[in-house]
């Protein structure tokens, strides 16, 4: 089934885009929630502004990321952990951990641009991966040390 998106829906489209949903996720999901309209030429033709205005939006707040992108290139991160002799922390650094820190230092990151494939459970120096959107990514290294006393 052909639908016109009304609203920017992750993995499907964005606003004013017609795409092609299979029946029962348009009629069960989208449609009930007003997420999606049938395209007909007045549908396409209310939403023109909107969407266009979205656009600009969209542009903005990529502009924004690369910007914040530059800024976090290649930052060193030193994070605190306590560790038995072997350097196994007691517990594990996240994505949680790595955006708090960084936001400390006075970046914006959120836990959802750092990619982790694990947390980190060791002792040691680690590149970790930031993802900011479509062709945004950028590396940071992190140190997980013991406290200094």
């Amino acid at each position: 089934m052909k639908v016109l998106l009304h609203d920017d829906i992750e993995g499907l489209g964005y606003l004013g885009d017609v795409v092609e949903v299979s029946d029962g996720y348009a009629r069960n999901y989208l449609l009930p929630r007003k997420l999606v309209a049938p395209p007909t030429e007045a549908n396409i033709k209310a939403i023109q502004k909107e969407k266009a205005h979205q656009v600009d939006l969209r542009r903005l707040a990529r502009e924004k990321l690369i910007k914040i992108a530059e800024q976090v290139n290649n930052a060193q991160l030193t994070i605190s952990a306590l560790a038995n002799e072997q350097g196994h922390l007691f517990g594990s650094i996240g994505p949680e951990d790595i955006a708090r820190a960084l936001q400390e230092k006075g970046f914006e990151v959120q836990a959802k641009h750092v990619r982790l494939p694990d947390h980190i459970r060791q002792l040691g120096a680690y590149d970790v991966k930031l993802h900011f959107g479509e062709n945004i990514d950028t590396i940071v290294q992190v140190q997980v040390a013991p406290p200094t006393e």
